[in-house]
């Protein structure tokens, strides 16, 4: 499990942050002159340089708002610039995108966080170019929110690309727009011109996620551990009934496939952030604050504490905690992580999402004196640590990655195993890369005292 043992604060990686910001900066300027717009968006490297992979468009949020994060960490005017002219130039077919639950990956990185930052007021971005952003992300909050499963009673969930029967555990991170746009007076206009609430819709998610996708040792199957995550619930589209799990990129439907995992744990912290923004007066007629809470706070806790008995002591998990080669490894939680192993690899854009998720809810839990606040912001402190380090950190000037040992679809060998190689490994991905920056720049604002990171904006209003 990871070590917990350490004491360590967000001010004790300033030094892995002063570095690890000019090599973020000189891979975004290589994919830049690698990746030009006019061709598909580049998703994981091969040998060291960015492809692309068909299997939809959810990735070039990523590339975009990685030049926006770089801006918001260092202040160099030539990352906005990038970032701006290519959500302007680029991003507009992704706002109204219905065939992806992949909404809150490209909007939020690109036009939501251009919106923040002029909200903060580090770039004056006028009365016109925010009204842009504003727009983008109400319409493609509501696109989002049209891709529902109705299960009946107001529950439901947004479907991924697999079709309506089919929920996904990434999808709770694609909340993050429904939110957004509601915040910003979005609404769902559906037939007969029915008002359909966002926040409604992304609450009703939010809960059938948490009763499907997430486990809590309570005997659904014989494989319910707690806090055990599948990628993929099964519905009767017919009936409403929930049918059986299911995973597209885990080794099974009865192992958790981390990123899935780390997914859910990062999901529920951010919305409970974001929740503690909303009156209790508007949740009411959902169930209430406390109902609603309480269930995110289940899954948040159950998830997060599931990654830290099943990941190595230094927080960078292996690709899936039912990977048949672990038990190859001996004792391999015991000690560090392994990317050079000979048997699975690891994903560090797994580890890079859920360190986010585990210093998110720790602080929100924080701020209610839990007594688990603590472990979970040690523990993403700790993966953190790992990840702004070799061998995961990219120094290599023509590498075009920045956070090595990334795994992308492991059961379709699209991942490349080099030379000499039995695994996956020393590779990027653009998710990956873009989380990564997303966490260190978590820390570095936390480090520095300035305006906490959260995708709803300052002030929170």
């Amino acid at each position: 499990m990871i070590d917990l043992t350490a004491p360590l604060t967000e001010a004790d990686l300033a030094g892995r942050l002063e570095r690890f910001w000019p090599l973020s900066a000189a891979k975004i300027r290589l994919v830049e002159e690698a990746c030009p717009p006019g061709g598909p968006s580049p998703v994981f490297t091969v040998e060291g340089r960015y492809r692309a992979k068909g299997w939809t468009e959810w990735t070039q949020g990523f590339q975009y708002g990685s030049a926006i994060l770089q801006f918001d960490a260092t202040g160099e005017e030539a990352f906005l610039d990038l970032g701006r002219r290519r959500t302007r130039d680029v991003m507009a077919p992704h706002v109204t995108h219905f065939g992806v639950h992949d909404h809150g990956f490209n909007n939020v990185s690109t036009y939501g966080n251009l919106w923040r930052l002029a909200r903060e007021g580090r770039f004056d971005a006028g009365e016109w170019e925010r009204a842009f952003y504003e727009l983008a992300l109400k319409a493609s909050g509501a696109v989002q929110a049209r891709r529902w499963t109705d299960l009946g009673g107001g529950e439901g969930y947004i479907h991924s690309f697999n079709g309506p029967h089919s929920l996904f555990a990434d999808t709770i991170r694609s909340l993050r727009v429904l939110a957004l746009a509601h915040r910003l007076g979005g609404v769902l206009m559906d037939e007969q011109d029915a008002k359909v609430s966002l926040l409604g819709r992304l609450l009703a998610h939010a809960r059938t996620t948490a009763a499907t996708i997430v486990y809590y040792g309570e005997g659904r199957d014989a494989y319910d551990v707690p806090g055990r995550v599948a990628h993929e619930f099964i519905f009767n589209t017919a009936s409403g009934s929930p049918r059986c799990p299911n995973s597209q990129q885990g080794y099974s439907p009865f192992t958790t496939w981390t990123r899935g995992l780390a997914w859910v744990m990062c999901g529920y912290a951010e919305q409970l952030e974001y929740l503690a923004t909303r009156d209790d007066a508007e949740l009411e007629v959902f169930g209430g604050r406390r109902a609603i809470e309480a269930m995110m706070v289940r899954a948040a806790k159950a998830t997060c504490e599931f990654y830290i008995a099943n990941t190595p002591t230094d927080g960078v998990c292996y690709w899936d905690t039912g990977a048949p080669g672990l038990a190859r490894l001996g004792a391999y939680l015991d000690r560090p992580a392994d990317p050079f192993n000979a048997r699975e690899p690891v994903d560090s854009s797994a580890a890079a999402i859920a360190a986010q998720g585990l210093l998110r809810l720790g602080r929100w839990l924080g701020g209610r004196n839990d007594d688990d606040a603590e472990r979970y912001r040690r523990a993403g402190l700790v993966t953190l640590r790992t990840l702004l380090d070799e061998p995961y950190l990219s120094t290599a000037p023509d590498h075009q990655g920045l956070l090595l040992h990334s795994i992308y679809h492991r059961p379709n060998g699209w991942d490349h195993v080099p030379d000499g190689s039995a695994i996956p490994r020393g590779e990027a991905s653009l998710w990956g890369d873009y989380h990564l920056r997303e966490a260190a720049l978590y820390v570095q604002r936390v480090a520095r005292g300035e305006p906490y990171l959260a995708f709803f904006g300052p002030d929170g209003a």
